[in-house]
């Protein structure tokens, strides 16, 4: 396993000591020091969805234990949620679509600072169907969305209350779909989907602001776009995208905190590929690609997400049918070596976040209506579970709020 520079270990737990003020200016207001956690859902009343909309729960520090403290009722199918830079607002994705406009929505809360609980304060369209993805740029005045089914980004203001705003830009993407099948999967897959147009999946500006990136599926590709804070909008960058292997999908991403690499998780290919990234001029240029699963695996399978542990040692990655969590050491010069996987003891892991103090991480199992935790071992990276089973109905991805 390698180790980071002193330089690499320096940035990172700079970046994440980045929150310490928050948690500062919540003492000071005499907000209780405690760990709210909120899991977003699919709780329509169509299909298998058994959710209620945004579940909130206490974490116990000492065991990763989830308490229930509070439902946001809504069957609109919240199922990707983001807080804003000082997390006194929360952000939801809408999937339900608006019958007259087919678009799915964004709806804005206040977060109350003693209970954690939501007020809705307003509710604008995503400006596509089915948004799978929402995300704050780093400024604090934008939201930005992500709309699978509408393979179409947007950018939506925040006004100083938390209230949203119309879209200042909407860029729906063109190009043609790749292949149904994988260039790069393992032998005997039938991971199919997503190849028939474009599939906007994922939104997410770098850490300076001036570049945003946005996976689509469909077109086999991460576009790059120049954005204008003044305005809120969106413009191609040079090359306006990087293309991965046709049909692998690239469904999610990750920045490491030194602001070089970029890591990208491809959904039916079961691959990350390590990209040097230039910040200066956005360009990103692949140098790796390893698969998420054992070496021998065949079969099918998803990945679902991706992340770094706090410290930017590890990358782990989300495995759907496979139902696991695998992680990887992350070398000198960014590249990853294979370290191990865990059992999600779940069935179909959509999503899984590492809590703030860094020791645990939950894996939310859409399809066995239940969140389980994973105390994780800082020194090798290893997942082990806690025994805990949270029941939470069709649980699509958990933030915290600390």
């Amino acid at each position: 396993m390698h180790k980071p520079t002193r330089r690499q270990f320096v940035q990172a737990v700079a970046a994440w000591s980045a929150v310490d003020p928050l948690r500062a200016a919540r003492r000071r207001q005499g907000t209780p020091n405690r760990t709210l956690a909120y899991v977003g859902t699919y709780s329509s009343r169509e299909g298998q969805n058994r959710g209620q909309g945004i579940h909130i729960f206490e974490m116990n520090p000492s065991n990763g234990a989830l308490t229930p403290r509070a439902i946001e009722r809504s069957e609109s199918n919240p199922s990707w949620l983001a807080f804003n830079r000082t997390r006194t607002h929360l952000y939801a994705a809408n999937e339900i679509a608006d019958p007259s406009t087919g678009s799915g929505s964004v709806s804005a809360y206040a977060v109350d600072g003693s209970t954690g609980r939501l007020t809705l304060l307003n509710t604008v369209s995503s400006e596509g169907a089915g948004p799978a993805h929402l995300s704050m740029h780093p400024a604090g005045k934008h939201a930005l969305v992500a709309n699978y089914h509408g393979g179409s980004v947007a950018v939506l203001p925040i006004q100083p209350d938390g209230r949203l705003v119309s879209a200042s830009d909407v860029k729906r993407h063109q190009g043609t779909a790749g292949p149904t099948r994988p260039s790069s999967a393992p032998p005997g897959s039938f991971a199919i989907s997503g190849h028939d147009r474009p599939h906007a999946h994922m939104i997410e500006a770098d850490a300076s602001g001036r570049f945003v990136l946005a996976a689509d599926l469909g077109l086999d590709e991460i576009r790059i776009w120049r954005f204008d804070d003044s305005k809120g909008t969106l413009t191609p960058n040079d090359p306006p995208a990087v293309a991965l292997p046709p049909g692998d999908g690239p469904r999610h991403f990750a920045f490491h905190p030194n602001r070089r690499w970029l890591y990208s998780l491809q959904e039916e290919a079961s691959t990350i590929v390590t990209f040097e990234y230039d910040a200066s001029t956005g360009r990103v240029r692949a140098k790796q690609t390893v698969s998420t699963l054992p070496s021998g695996f065949a079969g099918t399978n998803f990945t679902s997400e991706i992340a770094l542990s706090p410290d930017a040692r590890f990358v782990y990655a989300g495995n759907r049918l496979h139902d696991s969590i695998a992680w990887f050491s992350i070398g000198a010069e960014g590249t990853l070596t294979w370290v191990g996987e865990e059992w999600t003891r779940g069935d179909y892991p959509r999503n899984f976040t590492i809590d703030p103090s860094g020791d645990y991480l939950f894996s939310c199992n859409q399809r066995s209506d239940a969140i389980t935790s994973f105390r994780i071992n800082r020194r090798s990276g290893a997942l082990t579970f806690t025994g805990q089973y949270i029941p939470v109905g069709s649980p699509a991805q958990i933030v915290f709020l600390s």
